[in-house]
């Protein structure tokens, strides 16, 4: 009966084994859903999704199996109340309040519920936008779509607008979670949190519990021990292309920095345009007044630090192979000389691409660059990408 729901989930690219599908089998059989479908989609995520990346591409999947499940026309409702009032009856136990149960006891229950929802629809011809009686919209019946009652029986409406009604499970939670989409701040932060290194330093001025219980027990009495904090010993190079064919990047790039200046303490940041020359800039204002010679980044940081750049690396050709090809000044020697000086010095580095992966192949100048870096030293700004990259810089 659900296979095709399984073909569905292997076609939306999540990662369902036959065991998993198996345990969502037995989960139906031993009953733990019973006409509920918002329990029944729990049920089905729970089983047969094991890592949050991919939980949009199941509701995404669930959708398109189960299209139509959630919304009910007039004429289902009139079928539906023919279902056993026993089994109507233990719904509203579960999923009504007290203050609820006792709102529909005032309409005198809930076969009285029921029953006047089949008189309005039998009475009422056409559609109705508001107001508390007639099966409508925007209104406070407790039938219809897009308006307010405690409980309500939901007709002809694609969503929930207060997630009152019985059925809820037509929103999608986590669309910014599957790791092919473009990052949000959350989850940079998420991903760099892989690129750390601990190390104590500083004052000693937390409660070391471990050595204070030790103490205590050998000295007899309360001996109470500290030790400097827990930091993140991991420092970073950022150099960031802006201006350009980097305007579109400007907002994902600026949750990237802000990522970045949040989860990690020991960060330096620089801006240049379209290929690193022979000097960058930290304020984009002062960018032809205040540029910083880019060899005395090379002798002032050392290789200690773990280098990264982020930038669409889609230029002309020339500006990386040949002097002269920068588009905004005279450069004496090829970005590629700078780039290759810059790893050199920095072994441990990565460059950061928002565009797309599929598009890479073609823009020359993105293929030069993966050369001069490693092809696995460029990866996309996605979730994906992004923990791929933190992964090999923290080896």
């Amino acid at each position: 009966m659900f296979l095709p729901f399984f073909e569905t989930l292997r076609e939306a690219r999540v990662p369902v084994s036959m065991r998993e599908y198996l345990a969502f089998l037995d989960g139906m059989a031993a009953g733990l859903v019973t006409y509920d479908p918002e329990g029944f989609y729990y049920l089905a995520r729970s089983a047969m999704v094991k890592d949050e990346r991919h939980l949009d591409r199941f509701d995404r999947a669930f959708a398109a199996a189960f299209d139509g499940l959630a919304a009910i026309s007039a004429q289902d409702v009139l079928d539906a109340i023919d279902i056993p009032g026993d089994w109507l009856a233990k719904m509203a136990e579960k999923h009504l309040s007290d203050e609820e149960k006792a709102e529909i006891e005032a309409l005198g229950g809930f076969d009285k519920l029921m029953e006047t929802l089949r008189q309005r629809l039998e009475e009422q011809d056409g559609r109705h936008q508001g107001g508390s009686k007639w099966v409508g919209t925007a209104g406070t019946s407790p039938f219809g779509a897009y308006g307010y009652n405690p409980e309500g029986v939901r007709i002809g409406q694609s969503e929930s607008r207060h997630q009152r009604a019985v059925k809820v499970w037509d929103r999608r939670e986590f669309k910014d979670l599957d790791d092919t989409v473009e990052l949000g701040t959350r989850n940079i932060k998420v991903a760099l949190r892989r690129l750390r290194r601990w190390a104590r330093d500083g004052a000693a001025d937390e409660l070391d519990l471990d050595g204070t219980i030790r103490a205590t027990a050998e000295h007899g009495y309360l001996d109470v021990q500290t030790r400097p904090e827990r930091r993140n010993a991991v420092k970073v190079l950022l150099f960031v292309d802006v201006g350009g064919s980097m305007d579109p990047h400007v907002k994902v790039v600026e949750e990237l920095f802000s990522a970045a200046r949040s989860e990690l303490k020991h960060l330096e940041h620089f801006y240049f345009h379209n290929c690193l020359y022979d000097g960058v800039w930290r304020d984009n204002t002062r960018r032809w007044t205040e540029q910083i010679p880019t060899h005395d980044l090379l002798r002032t940081y050392g290789p200690g630090y773990k280098c990264i750049f982020v930038g669409d690396a889609s230029m002309s050709p020339y500006e990386v192979a040949f002097p002269g090809g920068a588009n905004e000044f005279w450069n004496a020697e090829p970005g590629q000389v700078w780039l290759e000086r810059a790893r050199d010095q920095w072994p441990s580095n990565l460059w950061i691409n928002p565009v797309p992966e599929a598009h890479w192949r073609y823009t020359q100048s993105i293929g030069m660059i993966r050369e001069i870096f490693g092809a696995d030293a460029m990866v996309p700004m996605t979730l994906e990408g992004l923990e791929r990259g933190m992964k090999a810089l923290g080896r």
